[in-house]
């Protein structure tokens, strides 16, 4: 019963992740060649074709998809 009223059970679906102290440690690993980031990014398109960016989502067809915005 203690748990019922001084605790607050919270989580997450995927795991959590605290950006002031997690970014740091992933930015070494990705400057370090520890993590590859690249092989997730599976299409590049430019802004004015972003429904693509969707239907590439859609279909399955996608891990990561960067939009480039300068174009």
């Amino acid at each position: 019963m203690n748990f019922l009223n001084e605790m607050t059970l919270e989580s997450t679906f995927y795991g959590n992740c605290n950006p002031r102290i997690d970014l740091p440690s992933v930015v070494e690993k990705y400057m370090k060649r520890e993590l590859e980031l690249e092989k997730f990014i599976t299409h590049t398109v430019p802004l004015s074709e972003i429904n693509k960016a969707f239907d590439y989502m859609q279909k399955g067809e996608s891990i990561r998809c960067i939009i480039r915005m300068g174009e």
